[in-house]
């Protein structure tokens, strides 16, 4: 019995063991036309007229590694009345200008200013809506 038992138990740790390696493939080279988190995280962020409307604070991935949104903090001074907004992570676009990369996208500071708050709970670390910011 404690033979069964122990053959089972160590084919179920060597299944998840093959599981957990079996996509891993190592690469030659990174893929070609990507971008590394850091051309995107803490970088300020301008409007078209290249006028700065805010800067990143985190970058969502969903569970299967797709970056889906931006955490984009706007407004205030010194960190006083400042809040942070979502944005769909494509409506950020990255632009090349005197040879530096920044990050554009087709919105106001006043349209971030007015969007839904959010604050990080730590607890469950996640993003949640802040119901102490206003929207203008």
């Amino acid at each position: 019995m404690k033979l069964a038992a122990s053959v089972l138990a160590l084919s179920l740790i060597s299944g998840a063991a093959l599981a957990q390696t079996k996509d891993f493939a190592p690469m030659g080279s990174t893929p070609a036309n990507n971008f590394t988190v850091s051309n995107y995280y803490k970088q300020d962020v301008y409007d078209r007229s290249d006028n700065k409307i805010g800067t990143v604070e985190d970058v969502l991935i969903d569970k299967t590694g797709k970056v889906t949104a931006l955490m984009i903090s706007v407004g205030g001074f010194l960190g006083m009345g400042e809040k942070t907004v979502a944005s769909q992570f494509p409506a950020v676009q990255m632009t090349k200008k005197n040879d530096k990369w920044y990050l554009q996208m087709d919105a106001s500071k006043d349209a971030l200013k007015s969007a839904p708050g959010f604050k990080y709970d730590r607890t469950a670390t996640t993003w949640v809506r802040d119901t102490n910011t206003r929207t203008n």
